[in-house]
Protein backbone atom coordinates (compact mmCIF):
# COMPACT_ATOMS: atom_id res chain seq x y z
CA UNK A 1 0.00 0.00 0.00
CA UNK A 2 1.27 3.47 -0.89
CA UNK A 3 2.30 5.45 2.18
CA UNK A 4 1.78 9.21 2.44
CA UNK A 5 3.28 11.34 5.19
CA UNK A 6 1.14 14.37 6.11
CA UNK A 7 2.91 17.15 8.03
CA UNK A 8 0.41 19.85 9.06
CA UNK A 9 -0.05 21.76 12.34
CA UNK A 10 -3.71 22.61 11.75
CA UNK A 11 -5.40 19.69 13.53
CA UNK A 12 -8.69 20.04 11.63
CA UNK A 13 -6.98 20.10 8.24
CA UNK A 14 -4.66 17.25 9.24
CA UNK A 15 -7.64 15.11 10.25
CA UNK A 16 -9.48 16.00 7.04
CA UNK A 17 -6.49 15.15 4.85
CA UNK A 18 -5.85 11.92 6.72
CA UNK A 19 -9.48 10.81 6.42
CA UNK A 20 -9.67 11.55 2.69
CA UNK A 21 -6.38 9.90 1.78
CA UNK A 22 -7.18 6.79 3.81
CA UNK A 23 -10.61 6.65 2.17
CA UNK A 24 -8.84 6.87 -1.22
CA UNK A 25 -6.81 3.78 -0.36
CA UNK A 26 -3.56 5.23 0.95
CA UNK A 27 -1.74 4.36 4.13
CA UNK A 28 -1.29 7.61 6.06
CA UNK A 29 1.27 8.71 8.63
CA UNK A 30 0.93 12.13 10.25
CA UNK A 31 2.99 14.71 12.11
CA UNK A 32 1.87 18.02 13.61
CA UNK A 33 5.23 19.82 13.81
CA UNK A 34 8.36 20.18 11.74
CA UNK A 35 10.82 18.22 13.86
CA UNK A 36 8.48 15.23 14.13
CA UNK A 37 7.78 15.48 10.41
CA UNK A 38 11.47 15.27 9.52
CA UNK A 39 11.95 12.35 11.91
CA UNK A 40 8.96 10.50 10.38
CA UNK A 41 10.22 11.16 6.84
CA UNK A 42 13.53 9.51 7.72
CA UNK A 43 12.02 6.63 9.69
CA UNK A 44 8.91 5.74 7.67
CA UNK A 45 10.36 6.30 4.17
CA UNK A 46 6.99 7.31 2.69
CA UNK A 47 6.18 7.19 -1.03
CA UNK A 48 5.12 10.86 -0.96
CA UNK A 49 5.16 13.73 1.55
CA UNK A 50 2.53 16.46 1.82
CA UNK A 51 4.15 19.23 3.80
CA UNK A 52 2.84 22.49 5.22
CA UNK A 53 5.27 25.41 4.92
CA UNK A 54 4.46 27.23 8.18
CA UNK A 55 5.17 24.69 10.93
CA UNK A 56 6.23 24.94 14.58
CA UNK A 57 9.71 23.71 15.43
CA UNK A 58 11.04 23.49 11.89
CA UNK A 59 9.51 25.13 8.83
CA UNK A 60 8.51 23.24 5.72
CA UNK A 61 11.27 24.75 3.57
CA UNK A 62 13.93 23.44 5.97
CA UNK A 63 12.35 19.97 5.97
CA UNK A 64 12.13 20.03 2.18
CA UNK A 65 15.81 20.93 1.90
CA UNK A 66 16.88 18.18 4.30
CA UNK A 67 14.72 15.45 2.75
CA UNK A 68 15.69 16.35 -0.84
CA UNK A 69 19.37 15.86 0.05
CA UNK A 70 18.73 12.38 1.42
CA UNK A 71 16.10 10.88 -0.86
CA UNK A 72 14.15 11.39 -4.09
CA UNK A 73 10.74 11.07 -2.38
CA UNK A 74 8.31 13.53 -4.03
CA UNK A 75 7.23 16.44 -1.81
CA UNK A 76 4.06 18.50 -2.24
CA UNK A 77 4.09 21.78 -0.32
CA UNK A 78 0.93 23.29 1.18
CA UNK A 79 0.84 26.96 2.08
CA UNK A 80 -1.35 29.98 2.56
CA UNK A 81 1.39 32.16 1.03
CA UNK A 82 0.37 33.25 -2.45
CA UNK A 83 3.42 35.13 -3.72
CA UNK A 84 5.55 33.67 -6.51
CA UNK A 85 8.80 33.98 -4.52
CA UNK A 86 7.64 31.38 -1.98
CA UNK A 87 6.47 29.01 -4.72
CA UNK A 88 9.82 29.31 -6.50
CA UNK A 89 11.72 28.83 -3.23
CA UNK A 90 9.85 25.60 -2.50
CA UNK A 91 10.44 24.18 -5.97
CA UNK A 92 14.12 25.11 -5.92
CA UNK A 93 14.54 23.32 -2.59
CA UNK A 94 13.28 20.07 -4.13
CA UNK A 95 9.48 20.09 -3.92
CA UNK A 96 7.74 18.53 -6.89
CA UNK A 97 4.50 20.52 -6.59
CA UNK A 98 3.03 23.46 -4.67
CA UNK A 99 -0.61 23.81 -3.58
CA UNK A 100 -1.97 27.09 -2.21
CA UNK A 101 -4.62 27.09 0.53
CA UNK A 102 -7.57 26.95 0.32
CA UNK A 103 -7.56 24.07 -2.14
CA UNK A 104 -9.93 21.42 -3.43
CA UNK A 105 -9.45 17.97 -1.92
CA UNK A 106 -10.27 16.49 -5.30
CA UNK A 107 -7.53 18.52 -6.97
CA UNK A 108 -4.96 17.55 -4.33
CA UNK A 109 -5.84 13.87 -4.72
CA UNK A 110 -5.55 14.19 -8.51
CA UNK A 111 -2.13 15.84 -8.21
CA UNK A 112 -0.89 13.16 -5.81
CA UNK A 113 -2.10 10.31 -8.03
CA UNK A 114 -0.47 11.92 -11.09
CA UNK A 115 2.86 12.28 -9.27
CA UNK A 116 2.76 8.68 -8.01
CA UNK A 117 1.91 7.35 -11.50
CA UNK A 118 4.84 9.25 -12.95
CA UNK A 119 7.20 7.89 -10.30
CA UNK A 120 6.00 4.36 -10.97
CA UNK A 121 6.62 4.76 -14.72
CA UNK A 122 10.12 6.02 -13.95
CA UNK A 123 10.86 3.02 -11.72
CA UNK A 124 9.65 0.58 -14.37
CA UNK A 125 11.56 2.25 -17.19
CA UNK A 126 14.60 0.33 -18.48
CA UNK A 127 17.82 1.77 -17.11
CA UNK A 128 19.70 3.79 -19.73
CA UNK A 129 22.32 5.00 -17.39
CA UNK A 130 24.50 7.81 -18.72
CA UNK A 131 23.66 10.57 -21.20
CA UNK A 132 26.45 12.81 -22.50
CA UNK A 133 25.91 15.84 -24.72
CA UNK A 134 28.75 18.32 -25.11
CA UNK A 135 30.10 19.28 -21.67
CA UNK A 136 27.08 17.87 -19.79
CA UNK A 137 26.87 14.34 -18.42
CA UNK A 138 23.78 12.93 -16.71
CA UNK A 139 23.54 9.62 -14.84
CA UNK A 140 19.95 8.46 -14.47
CA UNK A 141 20.75 5.69 -12.02
CA UNK A 142 22.40 7.96 -9.47
CA UNK A 143 20.42 11.05 -10.56
CA UNK A 144 23.61 13.11 -10.77
CA UNK A 145 24.66 15.72 -13.32
CA UNK A 146 28.07 17.17 -14.21
CA UNK A 147 29.12 20.14 -16.29
CA UNK A 148 32.62 19.16 -17.37
CA UNK A 149 34.15 18.08 -14.04
CA UNK A 150 31.82 20.11 -11.82
CA UNK A 151 28.79 18.39 -10.28
CA UNK A 152 25.54 20.37 -10.55
CA UNK A 153 22.80 20.06 -7.94
CA UNK A 154 19.32 19.88 -9.47
CA UNK A 155 15.86 19.57 -8.02
CA UNK A 156 13.71 16.52 -8.80
CA UNK A 157 11.92 18.10 -11.76
CA UNK A 158 14.96 19.97 -13.05
CA UNK A 159 16.70 16.60 -13.36
CA UNK A 160 13.75 14.94 -15.12
CA UNK A 161 13.39 17.85 -17.56
CA UNK A 162 17.10 17.86 -18.35
CA UNK A 163 17.05 14.09 -18.88
CA UNK A 164 14.17 14.42 -21.35
CA UNK A 165 15.90 17.25 -23.25
CA UNK A 166 19.24 15.42 -23.39
CA UNK A 167 17.63 12.13 -24.40
CA UNK A 168 16.22 14.00 -27.42
CA UNK A 169 19.29 16.18 -28.04
CA UNK A 170 19.04 18.06 -31.32
CA UNK A 171 15.24 17.76 -31.45
CA UNK A 172 12.97 20.74 -30.82
CA UNK A 173 10.43 19.73 -28.16
CA UNK A 174 7.24 21.71 -27.53
CA UNK A 175 6.30 22.94 -24.08
CA UNK A 176 3.19 20.76 -24.09
CA UNK A 177 5.20 17.67 -25.01
CA UNK A 178 7.76 18.38 -22.29
CA UNK A 179 4.99 18.96 -19.78
CA UNK A 180 3.40 15.60 -20.63
CA UNK A 181 6.71 13.70 -20.63
CA UNK A 182 8.05 15.18 -17.38
CA UNK A 183 4.98 16.13 -15.32
CA UNK A 184 2.52 13.59 -16.77
CA UNK A 185 -0.70 13.99 -18.73
CA UNK A 186 -2.70 14.57 -15.55
CA UNK A 187 -0.69 17.60 -14.44
CA UNK A 188 -3.09 20.50 -13.85
CA UNK A 189 -0.63 23.38 -14.10
CA UNK A 190 0.33 25.65 -16.99
CA UNK A 191 2.99 24.86 -19.59
CA UNK A 192 4.72 28.06 -18.39
CA UNK A 193 6.09 25.71 -15.73
CA UNK A 194 8.50 24.58 -18.45
CA UNK A 195 9.80 28.13 -18.98
CA UNK A 196 10.47 28.56 -15.25
CA UNK A 197 12.38 25.27 -14.98
CA UNK A 198 14.35 25.95 -18.17
CA UNK A 199 15.38 29.31 -16.70
CA UNK A 200 16.61 27.55 -13.54
CA UNK A 201 18.50 24.95 -15.60
CA UNK A 202 20.18 27.67 -17.63
CA UNK A 203 21.25 29.46 -14.46
CA UNK A 204 22.90 26.27 -13.23
CA UNK A 205 24.34 24.94 -16.51
CA UNK A 206 24.98 27.80 -18.90
CA UNK A 207 28.21 29.84 -18.59
CA UNK A 208 26.13 32.83 -19.74
CA UNK A 209 22.42 32.17 -18.97
CA UNK A 210 21.41 35.30 -20.88
CA UNK A 211 22.95 33.80 -24.05
CA UNK A 212 22.26 30.06 -23.71
CA UNK A 213 24.29 27.64 -25.77
CA UNK A 214 22.99 24.34 -24.35
CA UNK A 215 19.22 24.77 -23.97
CA UNK A 216 18.16 26.71 -27.03
CA UNK A 217 14.79 28.39 -27.42
CA UNK A 218 13.08 27.38 -30.67
CA UNK A 219 10.68 30.19 -31.52
CA UNK A 220 7.08 29.03 -31.87
CA UNK A 221 7.90 25.50 -30.67
CA UNK A 222 9.72 25.18 -27.36
CA UNK A 223 13.25 24.09 -26.46
CA UNK A 224 16.11 22.04 -27.84
CA UNK A 225 19.19 20.72 -26.04
CA UNK A 226 22.33 20.72 -28.13
CA UNK A 227 26.10 20.39 -28.06
CA UNK A 228 27.52 23.96 -28.12
CA UNK A 229 29.64 22.95 -31.13
CA UNK A 230 26.45 22.30 -33.12
CA UNK A 231 26.06 24.71 -36.05
CA UNK A 232 22.67 26.45 -35.55
CA UNK A 233 22.60 27.36 -39.23
CA UNK A 234 22.40 23.69 -40.13
CA UNK A 235 19.14 21.86 -40.80
CA UNK A 236 16.96 21.00 -37.81
CA UNK A 237 16.47 17.35 -37.04
CA UNK A 238 13.16 16.06 -38.36
CA UNK A 239 13.10 12.86 -36.34
CA UNK A 240 10.36 12.21 -33.84
CA UNK A 241 11.20 12.85 -30.19
CA UNK A 242 11.88 9.63 -28.32
CA UNK A 243 10.22 8.53 -25.11
CA UNK A 244 12.48 8.46 -22.10
CA UNK A 245 10.78 5.41 -20.66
Amino acid sequence: MTTILLVEDDSVLLETLSYNFERAGFQVTTAADGLTGLEMARRVRPDLIILDVMLPGLDGFSICRAVAKETAVPIVLLTALHDEAHRIAGLELGAIDYVVKPFSMGELLARVRAILRWNERQRQAPATSVLSVGPVQLDRNSRRVWYQEREIELSHKEFDLLACLMHNAGVALSRDLLLERVWGSDFLGSNRTIDVHVRWLREKLEPDPANPMLIRTVRGIGYCFQDPSFDPSGRQSQKEPEHTS
